[in-house]
């Protein structure tokens, strides 16, 4: 497959570069960054204009950019037939609905928007997705590199909700009434799940679940030390991506 990479300067899609262009089964054949235009990036100069991957006839983009630049970025894929693997997070819900009318036609290309390719991370949803059910009360700490503009995260938002929908009912209530500085306990996400944001400096992306009922409690976390632990799963849809029809929004369906 052919593939492109819009947000081709930044770190992530320096990385996600290296990766098609090392993979026997895929041909990185445009690299597109408004950031690095003229850059050499694994023997592909860099362009600023979305018109480089129609140009080098892209089967599939990924997007490791900002949610301001994907919102013009996702649709004029699908308006061009080229499929969209994407990993940029902060989109809203009308984004969502947005791309899904955008790949939701008979003759539409595909796309995937995903918090987290890291095959431990959406493992690591699944398992407190299925542990929800079962605790009274759970709360989700999220750390990132102190570079990451958005809290919080999109894997921790989409932990959260499938942990609430996994649930008849709400997690019970935070007692909390004196909050000695505002935010301490998190910001609070559905079902009553608390959710807090660390950003520190020497750390990629790593995530606690922590449940607790009566005398015990469970937590599950995932590290990713860096980039290169996201690789597996961009390469994996890319290759996938032209069998899954419409917009998908975890990798889930792409491990089956």
């Amino acid at each position: 497959m052919r593939i492109g990479v819009s947000g081709a300067a930044g770190r992530m899609g320096r990385t996600v570069c290296a990766a098609v262009a090392s993979d026997p089964e895929l041909v990185l054949v445009a690299a597109v960054d408004p950031s690095g235009v003229g850059e050499t990036i694994d023997g592909l100069e860099v362009s600023g204009s979305l018109d480089a991957f129609a140009g080098a006839r892209c089967d599939a983009v990924v997007d490791f950019t900002v949610a301001d630049a994907a919102r013009a970025t996702v649709p004029w894929l699908a308006e061009h037939g080229i499929h969209a693997v994407v990993g940029t997070t902060g989109f809203t819900d009308a984004d969502l609905e947005s791309f899904e009318s955008a790949f939701g036609a008979a003759a539409a290309p595909n796309c995937l928007v995903a918090p987290n390719f890291a095959i431990s991370a959406v493992l690591m949803m699944r398992f407190a997705e299925m542990a929800a059910p079962f605790f009274d009360t759970a709360e989700i700490v999220e750390l990132h590199h102190d570079r990451k503009v958005d809290a919080p995260s999109g894997t921790a938002v989409k932990t959260a909700e499938r942990m609430a929908h996994a649930r008849d009912g709400a997690f019970a209530d935070d007692p909390t009434t004196d909050e000695v500085y505002a935010g301490a306990r998190g910001g609070d996400g559905p079902s009553g799940i608390r959710i807090h944001s660390v950003r520190m400096r020497g750390m990629v992306a790593h995530q606690e679940v922590i449940l607790g009922a009566q005398g015990q409690t469970l937590t599950i976390r995932q590290d990713s030390y860096d980039r290169d632990s996201f690789m597996p799963g961009v390469l994996l849809a890319c290759k996938k991506i032209a069998q899954v029809p419409g917009l998908t929004r975890s990798l889930d369906r792409f491990l089956d």
